[in-house]
């Protein structure tokens, strides 16, 4: 068999990039939410369910003062902007936050497939339960509750169109505001998933690539 040169290029469809969110900005992060969720006045004024699609028990914003503290905001920054260089070749001058919010997610609760504005969106996980359940019919090797899924086109050969990801407490995934996503609702278990996410602005000359 005559030799050949050959590379695999990666699925079509946008990239999407996976870090860790580090300890310090983690616990900072849930420490502030332990705390604010039990002041109830508190978290009217941050409620942002009425803007959101899931079906859970709370989501609420977090205050521009928590995500400059705790390093939440330079961190996504730092994230983006690695990002957009290895896979554009440019520097982004702009990481503008339009907000970053906390969701509450317990049994038998879920967040539908839908999708965000801005240009960068992203989701993080800071508590996931020890055990999400199982499925009804026990010959089933693959359950999936609570899982978040990303969503791009249809499936076809050597394209399957969705990312599988099973939460795990620090992971972040950050993705172009338009990937469409789902987090499935889990059973058998009291213990909150808490998630967090977050919608930015860069610069619309790279984020434009039709020029407009």
């Amino acid at each position: 068999m005559e030799k050949f040169e050959f590379q695999i290029i990666k699925n079509l469809g946008p990239s999407v990039f996976k870090t860790k969110i580090p300890d310090e900005i983690l616990n900072k992060i849930n420490n502030y939410i332990d705390e604010i969720i039990k002041d109830e006045e508190k978290i009217k004024e941050l409620d942002h369910g009425s803007k959101l699609v899931g079906d859970v028990t709370q989501e609420f914003q977090l205050e521009k003062k928590i995500m400059e503290e705790s390093g939440w905001l330079n961190f996504l920054a730092n994230c983006t902007g690695e990002w957009i260089k290895r896979e554009t070749a440019k520097t982004i001058t702009k990481f503008s936050m339009k907000g970053s919010w906390v969701v509450r997610q317990f049994q038998n609760e879920y967040n539908p497939t839908h999708w965000h504005d801005g240009h960068i969106s992203g989701a993080g996980f800071l508590k996931v339960p020890k055990n999400f359940g199982s499925n009804i019919q026990k010959n089933k090797q693959s359950y999936q509750g609570g899982n978040l899924q990303l969503i791009h086109g249809s499936r076809m050969f050597l394209s399957q169109s969705i990312i599988n990801i099973v939460p795990k407490v620090g992971d972040l995934y950050l993705f172009p505001n338009y990937l469409m996503h789902t987090v499935f609702p889990f059973k058998y278990t009291n213990e909150e998933r808490r998630s967090i996410s977050f919608n930015a602005v860069i610069d619309n000359k790279i984020y434009d690539v039709y020029g407009n």
